[in-house]
């Protein structure tokens, strides 16, 4: 367990801490945290709950991750990814639903780390997160609208089409004050970096337009007058729980798990190639399943590695988890003294925020690059993205996921397929002239059961016209259960019609496998050889002990 579960802020420690390292830490920290209030309140805003819960996510979450976590700078909280998810299951569960769904998620995480699953979700295509990351720019982009043009809309649709059908109908009700707020927000965003990247252009925005709209009396939406108050403390809420219904959050929980997974993975792979580090990634999937199980008790939502606060971290010379505590720390005391004031914050405001989330999110670059390549990552690629904008991001996920999968395997079957080997000249010279009823087909890749159907029907076809056979292995990693049953039946058939068969180049874990499934009990006694030499001399012997009549 010590392996599995080794915090980096231990090791940290344990290594010797120096008071310029904490003076860092404790600036990039502040800094983080600047950064994350104005995004923590717009993603939970956009994910359908109130703006305290993003508060407490990044609070909470954020300190658990940077305490139990494997990374030495990652930033947890509330990401834009999760926008998405939420305001799904919070549409079709509630609250509560939402709930008990983060905390199985957490649930499940943990268990991905104790099963050491960290290396296996890097290999995640790439073409299918690009297709749900670029999916989920799109919808937050979309669920933007309203606020952004101040539109006048009471029921807004949940789906895809029928919201833009919406906004084009009802566009006549936008608010020319919340356009620029909402055209200022994004200029100022994106630009203020050029001024300093010391502060962020999101804070400088929220406090400057808040001001700008309480002055002038400005008639816009504001969070109070769609939440009301924001609690400038931070409560426990426990779920009720009815066991009976817990197979409906199956599906979510499960979406919440491998993205949260995904993307702190993601992030702390970005981060150790900042800092030339090396995390640990099935003490970081613990430490993600830790915070999501404890962060819905105090209110909270979905929590991950977050990549663009990471990345600031790392930029402002936070280079262990005291700064992600250090960021935790100064947005709870943002939360309890400054909070109040929160509830000003224009709506189009936030929107304009979302929408330069929205815009770095999408991944345009490499979504236009992978339309180059293969038709098989297109095909993912394409089937994700939209699956995620007009049906669910747990559909997309799952269906992305098989399909990946059966891409991959139709793929090591084509590559592994060859026909009846063609004796070359360097064949001839170095085994001389082959006898008569003699064939040889080589078995390249696995043979498993994407490839062992097509294996074995053309092992028949050449069995049954030759006296003896050799299947030269040597190109074989590893035999399953299918490839089993199917080499079974061909060794079967083909000894009823009296053709010898000979296994070459078996390796030793194949072997084993052979072993362990009667196969070599099946072949007559000394048919599997070690090499193709010696499988060809025995070959040679049966021909000249036999004559041939077939």
């Amino acid at each position: 367990m010590g392996h599995l579960f080794n915090p980096k802020l231990f090791t940290v420690l344990k290594q010797g801490y120096s008071k310029q390292q904490l003076s860092k830490d404790i600036f990039a920290g502040i800094i983080v945290g600047i950064v994350a209030l104005p995004l923590a309140i717009a993603f939970a805003v956009a994910s359908g709950v109130s703006p305290e819960k993003g508060l407490v996510t990044a609070v909470i979450a954020g300190f658990l991750i940077s305490v139990l976590g494997g990374s030495r700078v990652q930033i947890g909280g509330p990401t834009g990814a999760f926008i998405v998810i939420v305001y799904g299951i919070v549409q079709t569960h509630g609250l509560d639903g939402l709930m008990i769904s983060t905390m199985m998620a957490g649930v499940f995480l943990i268990l991905f780390g104790l099963m050491r699953l960290g290396s296996l979700l890097k290999f995640i295509p790439h073409p299918l997160v690009v297709g749900f990351t670029s999916g989920i720019a799109v919808v937050i982009f979309t669920t933007q609208i309203k606020d952004a043009l101040g539109l006048e809309i009471t029921n807004l649709p949940a789906d895809f089409l029928p919201k833009w059908g919406s906004y084009l109908s009802e566009l006549s009700t936008f608010n020319p004050f919340a356009v620029g707020i909402t055209l200022v927000t994004i200029l100022i965003t994106v630009y203020f970096r050029k001024v300093t990247t010391k502060i962020p252009g999101s804070f400088v925005a929220i406090i400057l337009i808040t001001a700008l709209v309480q002055l002038f009396k400005l008639p816009v939406t504001t969070i109070e007058s769609v939440f009301g108050e924001i609690p400038n403390n931070i409560q426990l809420a426990f779920p009720s729980i009815q066991f009976d219904q817990l197979g409906n959050y199956l599906a979510p929980a499960l979406t919440i798990a491998l993205l949260g997974g995904i993307e702190s993975l993601l992030s702390a792979v970005v981060a150790d190639g900042m800092i030339g580090g090396n995390h640990r990634s099935n003490t970081e999937l613990i430490a993600q399943g830790v915070a999501n199980i404890v962060t819905p008790v105090f209110g909270g939502i979905p929590a991950t590695g977050a990549i663009a606060r990471t990345a600031t971290n790392v930029k402002n010379g936070g280079r262990t988890p005291v700064s992600g505590i250090v960021h935790a720390i100064t947005l709870l005391l943002i939360m309890l003294f400054v909070g109040k004031w929160a509830k000003l914050i224009p709506m189009s405001c936030l929107a304009g925020i979302l929408i330069v989330v929205a815009y770095n999110m999408s991944e345009w670059r490499s979504f236009a690059s992978i339309l180059k390549s293969s038709g098989f990552d297109i095909l993912i690629l394409l089937v994700t993205f939209f699956l995620t904008v007009l049906v669910d991001l747990t559909y997309a996920i799952q269906i992305g996921m098989v399909l990946s999968a059966l891409l991959f395997m139709k793929r090591m079957a084509d590559a592994g397929t060859k026909t009846e080997l063609e004796v070359d000249s360097d064949v001839l010279e170095n085994y001389g002239d082959l006898p008569a009823g003699l064939a040889i087909y080589e078995v390249s890749g696995p043979f498993f059961f994407a490839s062992a159907k097509q294996y074995c029907s053309t092992l028949k076809k050449i069995g049954q016209k030759s006296d003896v056979l050799i299947i030269r292995m040597r190109h074989v990693p590893f035999i399953d259960a299918t490839g089993v049953h199917n080499l079974k039946d061909v060794i079967t058939d083909l000894h009823h019609i009296k053709t010898k068969v000979i296994l070459s180049g078996v390796r030793a874990e194949v072997l084993q496998e052979l072993e362990k499934n009667d196969i070599v009990n099946l072949l007559e006694p000394g048919m599997i050889l070690p090499g193709f030499d010696l499988a060809l001399q025995k070959a040679k012997a049966f021909a000249a002990s036999k004559p041939i009549d077939k």
